[in-house]
């Protein structure tokens, strides 16, 4: 029965090729079906899961790693993300349409980050958003503090480093493909087989194409909605952005679907802890991801006539 299975993988796999070749990766269309000087695509944006990062942790927490955040002035990050999770979950539903949002965590208690790629992939994500605020270590600046024999005397002390402002836009490092592959084939391949308990061989020509094309498509997409939120952060709302940039992000590289850290602001800044913190700010956020996701869906699903 298992052979019969990988055998279908593999003539469907095969069907695939031609599609990849001369479209683009992944349209799951037989080309039978695809009329003439069209190229139609399948993918539909179904759902997009929001990740509120870090919490308090639990008092008898899960195994796991926990993180409780960021902290600025008057503020926590933890805080800041849940009420921009929350009001994006809202808008998602609302003007996204057909579009359902899932919450990794809804309340202050902390969810480790292997729960909540485990969340992620067992909702069948189509797209994952990781909200999070930056934040600078202290710096450590010599000062005078007396003298000494006609000789001043300094002392090492570390002061707060205000100085970073803006959004950061991550996507999962490379150092951590090997991880990434292993969620693609646990979450993706399985399900496109049939074959569930481990059964499928990870060493299988057929799997390891299917899991390289997986990793191909999604940090592709992830680079695509990155880009979007922060052209539409920008643009749209004037604020400053340090780009894009890979990190190796256990939540990034875990989740099998296309992915994003959203660095929404340095909460220790006190100009972005206060935008963070506003209605306003809160708002503008929100709406400038809604924008980019609804941007990202119809560039995803959108049909081709040559």
């Amino acid at each position: 029965m298992k052979n019969k299975i990988l055998n279908r993988l593999k003539r469907t796999i095969c069907g695939f090729a031609t599609i990849l070749t001369c479209f683009s990766l992944f349209s799951f269309t037989p080309t039978y079906l695809v009329k003439k000087d069209t190229v139609v695509n399948s993918f539909k944006l179904k759902t997009v899961i929001i990740d509120a990062g870090h919490g308090v942790k639990p008092t008898n927490p899960a195994p796991g790693h926990y993180s409780p955040g960021a902290g600025g002035s008057f503020s926590n990050e933890r805080n800041v993300t849940l009420a921009i999770a929350l009001k994006l979950q809202k808008a998602i539903e609302k003007d996204v349409e057909g579009v359902k949002a899932v919450l990794t965590r809804t309340t202050q208690e902390d969810v480790s980050f292997e729960r909540r790629a485990e969340i992620a992939n067992q909702n069948k994500g189509n797209l994952f958003i990781s909200i999070h605020c930056n934040s600078l270590s202290d710096r450590v600046v010599r000062e005078r503090v007396s003298t000494k024999r006609g000789k001043a005397v300094y002392k090492s002390v570390r002061v707060p480093d205000r100085s970073g402002k803006g959004v950061l836009m991550l996507v999962y490092g490379l150092h951590r493909s090997r991880e990434e592959q292993n969620a693609i084939k646990n979450n993706q391949v399985e399900d496109e087989s049939g074959i569930e308990g481990g059964a499928l061989d990870p060493n299988d020509p057929i799997v390891v194409i299917l899991t390289d094309a997986y990793m191909r498509k999604f940090r592709k997409q992830s680079i695509k909605i990155a880009n979007l939120i922060n052209d539409e952060i920008v643009g749209t709302n004037g604020r400053r952005s340090e780009g894009l940039r890979e990190q190796g992000l256990y939540v990034l590289c875990h989740s099998a679907m296309p992915s994003v850290l959203f660095e929404t602001g340095y909460i220790n800044n006190p100009e972005d802890e206060e935008y963070l913190n506003s209605e306003e700010g809160q708002t503008e956020i929100v709406n400038s991801i809604v924008r980019a996701i609804n941007k990202y869906k119809v560039q995803m699903e959108q049909v081709t006539a040559n």
